[in-house]
């Protein structure tokens, strides 16, 4: 939820929601402004800048944690393996890597099951929320038993709806629908139906400076001219309306509010593909 405390390391919450002073964000792997770069040298520096800033300041660094596919900044999920660096430098730092698997999470990237793994690592903890119940309201932390261990030490921590066993009956279902219906198969194969798609309306419209993203979860970004790549905010939102108005919904994302965030069900079909693009 939104707490205080969650509240004060979310950048994307504007700037009436100030980050804390304990916070350091960090620049996204941004690989269309960047391209030709090596994303993951690029974000580890980052990491390293915000970790010597912490430091500068009496602040002992405790963990990075991101969303795997960095949806809130624009949807950013290649080259496969680009967080290693990272998180090896903060492990460096005794630190904790926390994955947000609330998004990312689920199958949703075709992929694999956790955003998490198309990098090849294995968090700390993980969150993960909203799409656990299908609607049903129910979130859950996975963590690492010496970890969850010195916080079971340290603290007296209650929950009155802790393990509630109807949001558990509601996410076990989820789960098994999930792997029965194999929606993971049917998010990478319907994922890059749409991705193809959109690279062949980038072929007639110059608007369209950037595809990308893995299975169901996908960003198109939206440029003035494809050189400067000079966003098109303005334009971005005339495309969500309309498309609201025509039946499906979508959403704009980014710090530059140029991306067209696409993020369809994963019962999704080729019909209904067709209908989107």
């Amino acid at each position: 939820g939104v707490t205080a405390s969650v509240a004060e390391i979310s950048p994307s919450l504007g700037g009436g929601v100030p980050l804390g002073q304990h916070v350091r964000a960090v620049e996204a792997p941004d690989t269309y402004l960047f391209s030709g770069e090596d994303i993951g040298a690029r974000f580890a520096k980052a990491v390293g800048e915000a970790i010597a800033d912490l430091k500068r300041h009496g602040i002992k660094p405790a963990a990075l944690i991101v969303d795997s596919i960095f949806s809130s900044d624009g949807v950013y999920c290649d080259p496969k393996g680009f967080l290693k660096e990272a998180v090896d430098l903060i492990r460096a730092e005794g630190c904790l890597y926390i994955a947000d698997e609330v998004q990312s999470g689920f199958a949703r990237t075709g992929s694999a099951m956790w955003g998490f793994e198309r990098h090849g690592l294995i968090p700390d903890i993980v969150t993960i929320g909203k799409p656990m119940g299908n609607g049903h309201p129910i979130a859950g932390l996975v963590i690492r038993p010496e970890v969850l261990q010195a916080f079971g030490d340290q603290a007296r921590y209650f929950n009155t709806f802790g393990g509630n066993p109807v949001s558990c009956a509601a996410a076990m279902a989820t789960l098994q629908v999930i792997q029965n219906d194999k929606l993971q198969d049917n998010a990478a194969h319907i994922g890059g139906l749409i991705r193809t798609g959109f690279w062949k309306l980038a072929e007639k419209f110059e608007l369209i400076g950037d595809v990308r993203g893995d299975g169901l979860f996908i960003g198109v970004e939206l440029v003035v001219d494809r050189k400067t790549k000079a966003p098109a905010k303005g334009v971005a939102n005339q495309i969500v309306n309309g498309m609201r108005q025509r039946g499906v919904l979508i959403s704009a994302t980014g710090p530059r509010g140029n991306v067209l965030k696409i993020r369809p069900m994963l019962t999704f079909n080729e019909a209904h593909a067709q209908q989107l693009l």
